[in-house]
């Protein structure tokens, strides 16, 4: 124990202890060390923007142009970001048919989710634009219904009528029906402003707020949803249910009235 003592007490041993030290320190940062994972993130993501491009070549170049900037035939893309591919695509509404009418409607999706991150991947390399939203920017968990209704009514209904069936709107355009629509694209609508829809970025409408008016749109189209005032007709609104009223009510009072009058005469001849 005495020698022991004596070597610890050696002028070179808390050299040697430091030395030490330092080279465990060394070898456990090397394997460790997050270098190597980042660079395998950045090399998987220019693997996903390379497999974007060969996609974007074949699906959209003809009409968005072979870098993005756009064409006679569509609008440039560069600065879109991801959440407008993902929603575009999502939706199936690109690519567009080759007849197009006044607006871009809805239709069968044709490529996967893994192919739509691509895309969005590769148009967001072009520029800096609203990124695809998470879960906890669309779900339900904490939002308010209530509020959610109120910016529905004060911001959407005017287009997509005040439960969001959708409405006509000029020259054959129209506000698209938001009844089972995935939250994550009505969210994505409201970043981009797609075709006539105003976009509504975080500095004019909070995530929150979307949040918020998802949450009500789910409320009052979910599918346990019941309708305290019977049938709603639609849920169109007071110009639909007014014109069934004067149809079919008063047509109804006219035929009865009709019908009072001729078995009267029929009466009176008898």
């Amino acid at each position: 124990m005495k020698k022991l003592s004596a070597r610890r007490r050696h002028p070179m041993a808390a050299f040697v202890v430091l030395l030490l030290a330092l080279l465990g320190s060394g070898a456990l940062y090397s394997a460790f060390a997050p270098a190597d994972k980042a660079k395998a993130d950045e090399t998987a993501q220019s693997l996903t923007i390379e497999e974007g491009k060969k996609l974007y070549a074949v699906g959209c170049a003809s009409c968005h142009g072979t870098g993005g900037q756009g064409s006679s035939d569509g609008p440039s893309l560069i600065g879109v970001g991801s959440a407008a591919v993902d929603f575009q695509v999502g939706t199936g509404r690109m690519p567009a048919a080759t007849s197009q009418g006044a607006q871009v409607p809805r239709k069968k999706v044709i490529y996967t989710q893994a192919q739509i991150d691509q895309l969005a991947a590769y148009i967001s390399s072009l520029g800096a634009g609203p990124t695809i939203p998470t879960k906890a920017e669309y779900g339900p968990e904490g939002a308010d219904i209530a509020k959610g209704g109120e910016l529905f009514r004060t911001n959407c209904a005017q287009c997509h009528n005040f439960t969001g069936k959708g409405g006509a709107l000029t020259k054959g355009k129209f506000a698209p029906t938001l009844e089972g629509v995935d939250p994550k694209h009505i969210y994505e609508a409201m970043q981009t402003g797609p075709q006539n829809m105003p976009s509504f970025g975080d500095g004019t409408m909070s995530v929150q707020n979307k949040k918020d008016i998802i949450a009500y749109l789910n409320a009052v189209n979910g599918d346990e949803t019941e309708n305290p005032g019977g049938l709603e007709l639609g849920g169109l609104g007071p110009v639909s249910e007014g014109l069934f009223a004067w149809i079919f009510g008063l047509g109804a009072l006219i035929a009865v009235a009709v019908w009072v009058a001729a078995r009267t005469a029929k009466a009176k001849k008898s």
